[in-house]
């Protein structure tokens, strides 16, 4: 059995095209349609995969385009646990504007799980064994889902004896927090509904992920700030490591190759300092890549190059309040 398992129950069949420009009322013309298979899930493993990591997604697909789904995932080689679904698996629409550099993206909100497929996953994670040592459990849910699902699969988790690690938003994010994970990954917008104040400033952004982290709701907190890098937070310390600039070709994916690059390097042993510095570069390099392909491992490996993690002191920290 793989050493990390991902779960994905609203993945999405994502489409790529472009056009000059985007008019009201017009017929536009578009270019080459890119598909791939996408999802939080679905993309850490993809990305996982090709480090060679021992990887395994497990994922909901339904439909026609859940069949195209299994198809893309199968012709990347990622080993994969299909839970079957009644509903189709929606679809994610991305069009590039060429003339302004612009992307413009459409999300299909997808359909509510069945009691019984919730169930399914849940008795496909306690079925694994060897028990891997990390599950992530990474993504939207559709609509109408009960809040309560994550925070069911992270007690579940937890009792086999792996770690929990969750990327989500909105009410499943702070439902499973309450259980406890090893490792969340908020972006700024995800962490301030969370807390419900304002984050602006630095110190504040911190001060929020010490609380994850006093409170027990999570073991390690990295914070995702898009073009601006992240921030890691443990019992140990806090990290924060800029993103290079760079003219993005696609943003979709961005996060979930930060997280498959943070958990890659904590997988391997490194400290959370190193594993920022691979969440960034990851993070980074997705930017560079059409549609949702994601990350390509050469290109982490040189932007890694000119990411440097800095420690921020209690001192410096105060000094930003």
């Amino acid at each position: 059995m793989a050493d990390i398992v991902t779960i994905t129950l609203n993945p999405a069949l994502d489409l790529t095209t472009s056009v000059g420009r985007i008019i009201p009322f017009q017929k536009l013309r578009c270019g080459p349609m890119r598909r791939d298979a996408g999802g939080g899930g679905i993309n850490v493993a993809r990305v996982l995969e090709r480090w060679g990591g021992d990887v395994l997604a497990i994922h909901a697909a339904g439909g026609p385009t859940g069949e195209l789904l299994k198809r893309l995932i199968a012709a990347e080689g990622l080993p994969c646990s299909v839970i079957a679904v009644a509903a189709d698996t929606r679809e994610d629409f991305t069009v590039q504007e060429t003339e302004s550099g612009r992307q413009f993206r459409f999300v299909e909100p997808g359909y509510a799980l069945r009691d019984s497929e919730v169930s399914e996953c849940v008795a496909r994670l306690q079925s694994l064994r060897p028990v891997p040592r990390f599950v992530v459990i990474s993504g939207s849910l559709p609509p109408g889902s009960a809040p309560d699902i994550y925070a069911r699969l992270v007690r579940s988790i937890r009792a086999l004896g792996a770690k929990a690690v969750l990327d989500a938003s909105g009410a499943p994010l702070a439902r499973a927090l309450e259980a406890g994970v090893y490792l969340v990954k908020p972006n700024l917008r995800e962490l301030t509904e969370l807390c419900g104040r304002e984050l602006g400033e630095r110190s504040a952004q911190i001060a929020a992920c010490r609380e994850l982290v006093g409170t027990g709701h999570a073991e390690i907190v990295v914070l995702s700030l898009a073009e601006k890098g992240a921030i890691a937070v443990s019992i140990d310390g806090v990290w924060q490591a800029a993103a290079p600039v760079i003219q993005p070709v696609s943003t979709v994916g961005a996060g979930d190759c930060c997280l498959a690059g943070v958990l890659w390097r904590l997988a391997s042993g490194d400290s959370v300092p190193e594993a920022l510095r691979h969440g960034v570069a990851a993070g980074s390099a997705s930017l560079l890549s059409p549609g949702t392909s994601l990350c390509r491992p050469e290109d982490v490996e040189r932007l890694l190059l000119s990411i440097r993690p800095e420690p921020v002191s209690e001192e410096s920290d105060h000094m930003h309040r």
